[in-house]
């Protein structure tokens, strides 16, 4: 993914053998297993390596990991509602109030940003008052995810037979974005197109990427939304801080015309709008 990433800017990107071998790969991963690992020091050596890379001083342990070691009484001070736009703290676990949970932030939506579909989502994100850092590093990891997705989607945009840029501009050059920031026990396995679960083990410096369901549909299926889940095995804490890349909140979203033909010529998908599936999905998630 190097090659790619110092390249993705170049207008002819995709006339570089190095690149074209790049994406030759991405696009295998794409149809084959639906996930990819991506390395990259664009992001880990920067802010976000005091988040999950190196302890806090203090505590000898990782920062976002003190979300969850907070008391009960102190998440609920940010906990989510339909009123704060679906944001903020959720428990996830059942019985005695524990350290799993989550905590759910998107993109500010000012009012009347996105018309009425969008004041659903209106609202900003709320932090814990501690640790009194994590607000910054987790802004500008989201910040430079999306530099890093952005480069991501120009490779992915080739390997679909298309130009670099086909989702910028009206498709995503405005993109939504999803940060859930998840605490619980057990190891996350992911779904192959053999049908067999397999184990995501984490591997240090890298990311892992899944496909999801607005490319699904662009791709007209060619690349499958990955199914993921947590398998509770053991007693270890975990803490995974997933970032999710999407398009323009209000685009139109359907199968390319290019897609349609690497897969036998019929659409598979109607038109959707991404803000409707968000809005969806949200309402349909959230527990009182």
């Amino acid at each position: 993914m190097g090659l790619l990433m110092a390249k993705c800017d170049d207008p002819d990107m995709g006339e570089d053998p190095g690149v074209a071998e790049v994406v030759r790969q991405l696009d295998q991963a794409c149809r084959e297993a639906g996930f990819f690992d991506v390395v990259s020091d664009f992001v880990s050596a920067r802010s976000f390596g005091r988040a999950m890379v190196f302890p806090t001083p203090s505590l000898k342990r990782f920062l976002t990991h003190e979300v969850f070691e907070l008391p009960y009484e102190e998440k609920l001070k940010i906990k989510m509602t339909p009123a704060a736009g679906y944001r903020d703290f959720v428990k996830i676990s059942q019985g005695v109030p524990d350290m799993h949970g989550a905590i759910d932030c998107y993109r500010e939506v000012r009012q009347g940003m996105y018309g009425e579909l969008g004041k659903v989502m209106e609202g900003c994100n709320q932090w814990p008052v501690n640790p009194s850092d994590l607000k910054p590093i987790m802004e500008e990891y989201v910040s430079l995810c999306t530099e890093l997705s952005r480069k991501i989607m120009r490779g992915i945009a080739l390997a679909l037979g298309r130009s670099p840029n086909e989702f910028e501009g009206q498709r995503a050059g405005d993109p939504f974005w999803a940060l859930h920031i998840l605490g619980y026990p057990g190891a996350s396995k992911v779904k192959n197109l053999s049908g067999e679960w397999i184990s995501a083990v984490p591997i240090p410096g890298t990311f892992v990427c899944n496909i999801g369901d607005m490319l699904k549909i662009w791709s007209n299926g060619l690349y499958d939304s990955t199914l993921h889940h947590i398998i509770n095995s053991c007693s270890r804490h975990r803490v995974c801080v997933a970032y999710f890349y999407e398009p323009n909140f209000d685009v139109p979203v359907e199968p390319l015309d290019v897609c349609v033909g690497r897969t036998g010529g019929t659409r598979k998908f109607g038109r959707a709008f991404y803000g409707e599936h968000l809005v969806s999905k949200v309402q349909t998630n959230f527990v009182e």
